[in-house]
């Protein structure tokens, strides 16, 4: 059986172990030159930490993930109102919990593939046809099936369900993340993840091993088009915010290293058609708020591929996988729109300061594993049991 996936990150590689795992030849193409260096600092748990685990890749995120003690926020004068041990957290979640940055979850899924995968970067799909696909070099391929892994602006699910504008749900913010260097910032903020408490927006800094600082930024924004200058942007939304923002703000790097985008979920009414399916964002993006796109995309692979191996049907497979996973998706995003958003990101002093009030009741003992519980859900069994 082969394989052709559309995109090099964290679902196509995910989903690209885990077949040639079951004995598929696999090729995967990415439009980039290159592994993404762009992202942010995530909290990764749930289904997609279980499937690294069934994957037997949990020692290699362990070697991966970045050592974070606490979280704080801070307030414009760079006063900590509220700080929570990162502990709380693991503990709650089982010690099924890490924190680590977006792209080097891609680079630990690249280097578990071990060349025996075939990976071209540069290359995206032009057409395609049942299950024949028309390269931008000018080859051809022919698969068993073929996978859209391409992200939340997949090009695989415009040329084979429909364009964009027919599924793409922006939930009215904007986001942006960068790494830079600055000695001072990184002092104040290693081993910690520093957040502003402010209203509409928010600015995050972590110090990473190597030095550097990462930022996460998160605002609202009526308008969903991005600006032309990424740089200017955040210039003019996060000035005014502290020190330690301002200091962000002026390190920030050319426009090709900010990774800048919408806050957006993917809402599609189906995931398959023929031998094309559709995973991670491509398929079913939660949006950062959701804080489990990256979970979710391992997860959603690993149980396509479980469900293409056990029933030896590309067609079974396929339904089998969209009937199982789309109610743990639906759940997921309708949590985010809800009740996670205001949580996020507050738009009114009161509710600022009823999440100041919830972190701090993390102290009392027994409310830790509830008030984590409402952070990070988890809605859905074992992804294990589920891939059967």
């Amino acid at each position: 059986m082969k394989a052709f996936i559309c995109g090099a990150g964290i679902a196509g590689l995910a989903l690209a172990h885990r077949l040639h795992h079951h004995g598929w030849e696999v090729q995967v193409v990415d439009h980039a030159p290159g592994p993404r260096e762009q992202g942010y600092m995530i909290d990764f748990f749930g289904p997609g930490y279980e499937a690294l685990t069934a994957m037997g890749l949990r020692p290699n995120l362990r070697r991966f993930a970045s050592s974070v003690d606490s979280f704080r926020y801070i307030d414009s004068r760079g006063r900590t109102t509220v700080s929570v041990d990162y502990t709380f957290f693991a503990r709650a979640l089982d010690g099924e919990f890490a924190s680590i940055m977006r792209p080097a979850i891609e680079r630990m899924l690249h280097e578990s593939l071990n060349d025996q995968v075939d990976i071209r970067y540069g290359v995206t799909i032009d057409r395609i046809s049942g299950n024949r696909a028309e390269l931008s070099d000018g080859t051809a391929v022919e698969a068993d099936v073929i996978v859209g892994a391409d992200g939340i602006h997949s090009h695989v699910r415009s040329l084979v369900f429909g364009p964009e504008r027919n599924y793409l749900r922006y939930l009215g913010m904007h986001t942006a993340a960068y790494v830079f260097e600055d000695p001072v910032v990184f002092e104040q903020v290693r081993g910690q993840f520093v957040l502003t408490e402010t209203l509409n927006r928010q600015l995050g800094l972590y110090g990473l091993a190597d030095g550097r600082v990462a930022v996460f930024a998160l605002h609202r924004m009526d308008d969903a088009r991005l600006p032309e200058d990424p740089r200017e942007a955040l210039y003019q939304t996060y000035t005014g915010m502290g020190d330690l923002v301002e200091r962000a703000v002026a390190n920030c790097p050319p426009p090709e290293a900010v990774y800048y985008d919408q806050v957006a979920q993917i809402d599609a009414s189906r995931w398959t058609d023929g031998r094309v399916a559709l995973v991670g964002d491509a398929a079913h993006a939660v949006s950062l708020i959701a804080g489990q796109g990256a979970s979710l995309g391992i997860a959603g692979a690993y149980l396509l591929a479980e469900r293409l191996h056990a029933t030896g049907s590309v067609q079974e497979g396929l339904a089998d996988y969209e009937r199982r996973w789309r109610p743990i998706i639906r759940t997921t995003q309708q949590a985010a729109r809800d009740r996670v958003t205001e949580w996020f990101l507050p738009t009114s002093s009161a509710k600022l300061l009823a999440r100041r009030w919830g972190f701090r009741a993390m102290r009392v003992p027994g409310l830790d594993r509830l008030l984590v519980g409402t952070l990070f859900p988890k809605s859905h069994r074992n992804i294990a049991e589920l891939a059967r």
